[in-house]
Parts: structure tokens; sequence; C-alpha cells
């Protein structure tokens, strides 16, 4: 049986999700989540949420699906801990070896791999599986094809509604070298939601070029479910509780096989960016980008026409007051408007925008959706037999629990009858019971209140043995391995071209076409973070041109044992603590720390074997989509294109070519010259200035217009 999996930015958007009927909620605590910018949940409000979801027979996972630092791995241990104590299900992580290491802590925990792990194969399952998760969270990227087999070595977690990040998850930086929020730590300021242009023709204006739309896959979830995916998740832990019931409503109806319309257009009310996409697992659609439109763009319900020398939209929508309004023309916005009225046929509209007859209207704000969702109510049935006879104890009973209390005395006069008690046990206050109800008395005497203590007595014991409070688990420090520093002394670069530099102890060779690989000798080839069979398919006969790979995602480690090729650990595997360093150092013969980090805290990881990124091009985003819109009939078939933001800076736009066909890489507006402490120096060469070589270690002959990125600038 699928499990419908819902958002929880809050504890009104939780209980909205439970009620419209979702299996399961994932949320995030005050810390360590990788939705910052919700109100997430203290402990105690989690207590709570799950003694309530599992008396509904629901579960409750907690995200702690950000990248953690060496020192806050005590803080992190007690966040888990605090979390499974109050009854989380699972816990989501972001880190697959802080995860094997808190499975080693507490075996009894259940962890989920987060889909900022970037898990899209078979490797990555079966590293996420030996490091002791039971659930991957797909990459969005996943094509449809490959997830049997991924689906066939471990449980498998599908997104079906809500926002697309533009990147590759756990490979964008571009919030976080802009401006110090990394969306790796929960505080992505989503940049590619801004206008850029590209210098190609028919995309050299200003547009929301990097902004994906929604994803809905609607009746597709048949395919996800035939393809082995066990929970169908849906994304917005930002968004309200209208969304959140809007969207469990409408994929409980497609699950059922209902015809589900209705819920549709209720969901499009809700949120609705661009008017959605089937998203990357079936392959790029024309609606996958939102050029014109940015944020909600809600449900068409009509157009504008004059009437009484005031707007007016004719349409059978019942609109209300605290509707609101987008205007679209010639499909882009031109402006908003607000609900004025009723009026025959249709409803009146106020706006202070330029606004022009024949303009499209959009509902983005449907008032009475919110009403609708939070006053839906989900109960559990439950049997219920209350015995009162004269000279025995007080029983109640019902699902395998028993309370007794005081002796029945007979009644000398008003004594209770069966439907009273009946209709004293069918309240259950606020728990979620709806209570079936029989009585057996014979004739006894019971004060009201005493009647009222012993039923709330019961169902709270009855609550209790349904949802019982878990013990709490031993305080435990997790094992750290020893972190022996060492100067490191190599110099690799990443290079795109075929001439070995001076000056490189190792080069790391980014082909342009995989599927025509002409090697420099003694390269390491790169491996993209997203790697699909077909890809695997293309280069695996050509392993033996290289010394080894240099892999982006940690599916590299499988990948590399499997093939028995040495295997360099790149930046894309976020390591940030002594945990994740050693584990990879396990796998790999090197490995690169974050690029997140300042020199201090790598320096503070320097084992023997480990890179740091130094200088040159900086990679702020894997795009696995063509954002011409695969209009390749008149693509211009470019390397190198420069993607330019509203201030005037200009972000190179790299193409190459996988298996699948073309994707993308966004560089820095400004080139890397961060200089390496302790650990050996990467540079980044895949735009083809090789001359970084020169001062690699040092970033005070850094050029003009170069950041130091993170190097003394600690990330929030």
């Amino acid at each position: 049986m699928a499990e419908l999996l819902a958002p929880a930015g809050d504890e009104r958007t939780a209980y909205a999700a439970l009620h419209a009927g979702a299996d399961a909620v994932y949320l995030g605590l005050t810390r360590f989540s990788a939705r910052e910018g919700a109100e997430n949940f203290c402990v105690s409000s989690l207590a709570a949420l799950t003694r309530y979801a599992h008396l509904l027979g629901a579960k409750v996972y907690v995200a702690l699906n950000t990248l953690v630092k060496d020192g806050e791995l005590a803080d992190f241990l007690r966040s888990a801990r605090e979390a499974w104590d109050a009854g989380a299900d699972a816990i989501l992580l972001q880190d697959v070896f802080l995860g094997r290491a808190l499975k080693e802590t507490y075996p009894g925990m259940v962890l989920h791999l987060s889909t900022q792990a970037g898990c899209c194969n078979v490797h990555g399952a079966r590293l996420a599986k030996k490091c002791g998760f039971s659930r991957v969270v797909l990459a969005r990227e996943t094509p449809l094809e490959d997830i049997p087999a991924i689906s066939a070595i471990i449980e498998t977690e599908a997104f079906v509604q809500g926002a697309l990040c533009t990147c590759f998850s756990g490979q964008c930086y571009l919030s976080s070298f802009a401006g110090n929020n990394s969306g790796n730590r929960g505080r992505c300021k989503q940049p590619c939601r801004r206008r850029y242009a590209i210098d190609r023709a028919g995309y050299d204006a200003p547009a929301y070029a990097l902004s994906l739309s929604d994803l809905s896959v609607g009746k597709d979830v048949q395919k996800l479910l035939a393809a082995g995916v066990t929970s169908l998740k849906i994304e917005g832990r930002m968004r309200s509780a209208a969304y959140a019931a809007a969207a469990v409503e409408y994929y409980r109806a497609q699950l059922a096989g209902l015809p589900a319309q209705e819920a549709l257009s209720r969901l499009r009310r809700t949120y609705n960016r661009g008017d959605y996409t089937r998203g990357l697992a079936f392959g790029q659609d024309r609606a996958l980008l939102s050029r014109s439109v940015q944020g909600h763009i809600g449900e068409r319900v009509g157009q504008l026409s004059r009437r009484e020398g005031k707007w007016f939209c004719a349409c059978a929508f019942a609109a209300e007051h605290g509707d609101a309004f987008k205007i679209l023309r010639g499909g882009k916005e031109v402006g908003g408007a607000q609900f004025a009225g009723g009026g025959r046929d249709g409803f009146y509209l106020s706006s202070r925008d330029k606004l022009a007859v024949g303009d499209e209207v959009r509902v983005t704000l449907d008032a009475s959706l919110q009403a609708h969702a939070l006053s839906q109510r989900r109960a559990r049935e439950v049997q219920v037999r209350v015995t009162l006879c004269a000279g025995r104890r007080m029983r109640a009973e019902g699902e395998g629990y028993v309370l007794e209390g005081e002796v029945c005395e007979k009644a000398n006069n008003a004594p209770l009858s069966e439907r009273e008690v009946c209709a004293c046990f069918e309240r259950a206050g606020e728990l979620p019971f709806a209570p079936r109800v029989t009585a057996e008395t014979d004739g006894v005497f019971l004060p009201k209140s005493a009647l009222n203590a012993f039923r709330r007595a019961f169902y709270e014991g009855l609550a209790a043995h349904l949802a019982p409070t878990r013990a709490p688990l031993e305080e435990r420090e997790m094992l750290m391995p020893a972190m022996r520093v060492r100067q490191g002394s190599m110099t690799a670069v990443i290079l795109s071209g075929h001439t070995m530099p001076e000056g490189a102890d190792m080069v790391i060779w980014k082909p342009a076409d995989y599927a025509d690989m002409r090697p420099p000798k003694g390269a390491w080839l790169y491996l993209p973070p997203l790697l699909t069979a077909a890809d695997e398919a293309l280069i695996a006969p050509q392993l033996s041109l290289f010394a080894g790979v240099y892999c982006e995602g940690m599916y590299g480690a499988e990948f590399a044992r499997r093939y028995g090729v040495n295997l360099f650990a790149g930046t894309g595997w976020n390591l940030t603590n002594r945990i994740a360093v050693s584990a990879a150092l396990e796998f790999a013969q090197y490995a690169a720390l974050s690029k997140e980090l300042t020199i201090a805290e790598q320096d503070a990881l320097a084992a023997e074997g480990t890179f740091v990124l130094a200088a040159g091009d900086l990679k702020v985003m894997d795009l696995c989509y063509c954002p011409f819109e695969k209009t390749c009939a008149a693509c211009d078939e470019r390397t190198l294109y420069t993607l330019t933001d509203e201030a005037g800076r200009a972000f190179p736009l790299r193409r190459w070519r996988g298996a699948g066909g073309c994707r993308f890489e966004v560089y820095n507006c400004a080139p890397l010259a961060a200089g390496a402490g302790l650990p050996s120096a990467l540079a980044d060469c895949s735009l083809g200035d090789v001359s970084v070589l020169a001062d690699v270690r040092d970033p005070s002959g850094k050029g003009a217009g170069a950041t130091r990125g993170h190097a003394a600038r600690s990330l929030l």
C-alpha cells in the first residue's frame, strides 16, 4: 500500500494534512532543518503531534537534513535523540556517513536518506543501505526507468507535487556564495527565481530563465508505484495548511481512481507555479520552465471586462471577501487585484495596477480553502463497552485496553440509563477517536462528575495503550575517529581541454561529450552528481582509459568498488565533519572537503589525502535539464553561454552532453582565489583558464574581481 507523505512547516499544517488523509507527515525541528524559514517544531509540540498521528495510524518523519560541522556534532546527536524520544518514526539526513555513525550509536533508530544526498542510482542505494538507512528519497532527476532497480535494493520515496529545485539537490551553492545563505544549511534565498538573460537569440531578454514550474505528476503516480516506489512525497514545508490539505485530497483521489478535477482545482488555487510540469523523471516537457511568471500563478477563472465603470470578471467562480487575484496579459504578470463585490454571473475587482479589458484573471488566494482545510476532522473508530453494575467495579474496555474504577452502588432513585452512559462515552474530547459505544447497567447511581472523570481517564489510558510513549534513549556519544592533521603537497586540476598543464600533479578531465572521450594521458575521469543507468552504460567500457574517477556524488563509493577503480571523492560529497571525512577516505584514495568551509575549518579536517577547492572556476549549480526548453532544431550548440542577472553580473553557463542529451553547469560570476591551508589544493579550470595554477595556494595575488568565497567567512 502506497504511503502518501505530506509536508508540515507548522502545527496547523501538520494537523490539516493528517485530517485530510495523509499517511505520514515530515517536518523539521528548530535546528538542522533544510527549511530553516519554516516555523518548525519544538520537542514538546513534536511529541504531541506524534502521539496524535500514531492514534490515527499515521507516521511522523523528522528532517535533520542539513550539513553538520564538527563543532555541531554533539548538538546534532542531541536533536536526533530528542526527536526519536518524542516519537519520530524516522530521521531524515543528508550526510550518509553521519547517518552511519548515528545508526551505530543508536541501532534502533530508523533513518531515511534525504533527497539532498542526491541518491539517483543503484550505487547510491547500496551505499545508503550499507550505512544503515532503510529508505532513500530519490533525487528528483532520477529517470523513471531507473527506479525499479533502486527500489529492488532499498525502499524508495519520490516527489509527486510541489516546488522543484533548478539545481541537482545538494549541489547548489549560488545562494551560499551570493549572500552567505546556504541551501545545504537550510537558508536558501532562491536566487534561481530571479530574472536572467542568456546570450542566445530568443533568450536574451530578462526572464525567469532558471525558475522551474511546480511538479505535479497527477495520474502518473501509478507509474511510480509500478516502479516500486513506496512513499509519494508532497513538497511544501513553506506552504499553507490549505495547500497541504488540498494536495493530500488530490492524491487520495488519484490513488483511489476517483474523479480528481475538483481536487486539482482546489490545489491550483492554493499554490501553483507555472501551471505544473511532470518533472524530469518522465523526461523534460515544455512546461518545465516558468519563464514568464514567478511564484504562485493560481487558477484561471476568466478575463477582465468593464461593467458599470468597474472591473468585472464574468465566471462561475464564487469569489468572496479575502480572495486575491493575479492578472496576466500575453502570459505575463501585469498586476494584482482583490475581490470588490459580487455581481450577476461574476464579481467585481479593485486594483491599483494598470489593467486592460481582456486581461486574464487568475485566483491566487481563495479564503474558503483555508477554512476548509482547518475544519476537516479524521478520527479512528474504536469499539467501547462500558459496564456499570451494582456491587461491581466500573469497567470500560476497548481495543485491548481495560480500565476499572470504584465499586458501583445501586441507585435509590434516578438510576443511570444505558443511553446516558453511551452518550457520555461517545465524547472523546480532543483525542481523534470516533467511539462506537455499548453499555450495560442494572440501575446504579453515579454522579455525572464521577462518570465524566472515569470517561476521561479511560480515553487517556486508551490513547496511551494505542500510542505508547517511547522509552528514552540512553545518552551516548558518537564514536569520533582520530583526525591526524597532515600538510598536503599536491595540486589537482579539473579541466575540459586536452593539454596537461604545468604545475599539476593530477588532472581531472571533464569531457564535453561522454560519448566521445579522448582524455589526456594519466587523467582521472570527472563524474557528475547525476549518473543514470544510460550514463553508466556509456562510461563503463571506457574506464580503462583513466587513472581513476573523480565523482561529485556519494554513489561513487559503490561505483568505484563495482568497477575496481580508484576514487577521488569530489566537493559534491559536502564533507563538513570528521566523521564524514574519515568515512569517505575508507572508500576513496582522495577526498575534497566542502567548499562552504573556512580555511580554519578545512585545516581541522586535513587528513592525509584531503583536498580543498582553492582557486579557479567556482561551480554553483548543476542543471540536469535544458534551459533553452529543448529547442534543439534552433540550437547554436555552443559550449559556453553567459547568464546575466538584473544587476549586470555575468555567470558562465557551460554545456556538456551525457547519455540523455545536454546538461549545463552554472559558474559563479567571480572566480575563486581562496588559497589552501593544510590540505592539498584543487583548482577548477573547467572554463579553460589554467593561469590560476601559478598561485593556487596564495590568495594574496588574486586577480581583479576574484572572491575568497568562504575562506574567511563562515556560514551562518
